[in-house]
């Protein structure tokens, strides 16, 4: 079709995109273009402003590395990794609720043995053991179930983003027992600012946004025939719980970290007194 106007175009590339095979990507595609028209028609983009975005997504592309994923940071900030996550996830009654995976996740991270510790450095005056159980949707126990776990450092770092830490700090996979239970060791989380160097700092700047998330432990729980949980343990002290950057706090992940001065305790959870301590079970949903 030549000589097309406005109120012609979005209907001609919808059906340029009509013959796509597969029909969920089809609906995607067909959704998001009249969305995207519509964007532009509600709020009569210039082409300047066009290209600044443009601009913008080609920078935040450019940053991204085996390291660093600033496009998930985009998304995270912009709120549409928690969207996804709400509207994806389901949470049958009674199981664990997810949240989102943030961009610092390592695949392949080591296995820890029954309460190693994921700090790989001297010096912690911060330990927390978590322990308890991994369950299923009736609390029956799930055997042998993976829980892996990452964090920042007390510098409010993850180890790829700061090469002074050894390389896997607070990191790693622990197996549960035959009957889910499990034991953690670690450091109590802190508060940190995400990453704001590149694009997505830019627009925390412009929009008057401060980039700190609460602190958190993140975990993600897997056993064959349940579903995969990726969620995050939150601290109940933090201060940003309710502005957090990604806008990622459910209340029902929100923990209370224990602190224990007991010598026995610690001798038993192999620890210096005192310490903190965090009782949690995860429960998962059964894998349809």
């Amino acid at each position: 079709m030549r000589n097309m106007t406005e109120a012609d175009l979005t209907e001609v590339v919808l059906e340029r995109y009509a013959s796509t095979p597969d029909p969920r990507l089809r609906t995607l595609l067909h959704t998001l273009i009249r969305h995207l028209h519509a964007f532009v028609r509600e709020v009569r983009l210039t082409e300047d402003e066009w290209m600044t975005g443009i601009q913008f997504l080609t920078r935040t592309g450019q940053m991204c590395d085996d390291k660093r994923q600033e496009m998930i940071l985009l998304s995270d900030n912009l709120g549409i990794s928690a969207l996804v996550n709400m509207v994806s996830a389901g949470v049958p009654e009674g199981t664990t609720e997810s949240t989102v995976i943030g961009p610092f996740y390592v695949p392949d991270s080591p296995q820890r043995e029954w309460g190693e510790s994921v700090l790989l450095r001297e010096g912690a005056d911060r330990e927390l053991i978590i322990h308890g159980r991994v369950l299923g949707p009736q609390g029956e126990a799930v055997p042998g179930a993976s829980i892996e776990i990452w964090q920042t450092d007390a510098n409010g770092m993850y180890d790829i983003q700061d090469r002074s830490q050894p390389e896997h700090n607070l990191r790693g996979w622990y197996r549960a027992r035959k009957d889910g239970t499990f034991l953690l060791k670690t450091i109590r989380p802190t508060s940190y600012p995400i990453p704001t160097d590149g694009p997505v700092g830019e627009l925390l700047q412009l929009s008057a946004r401060h980039p700190f998330r609460p602190a958190h432990i993140h975990a993600m729980v897997s056993a064959p025939g349940y579903r995969q949980l990726t969620t995050h343990l939150f601290d109940s002290e933090d201060e940003y719980l309710d502005s957090d950057v990604v806008f990622a706090v459910k209340s029902s992940l929100i923990r209370t970290f224990e602190r224990n001065e007991s010598a026995e305790a610690a001798a038993q959870w192999g620890v210096k007194a005192p310490f903190w301590e965090l009782r949690n079970d995860f429960v998962l949903s059964r894998d349809e």
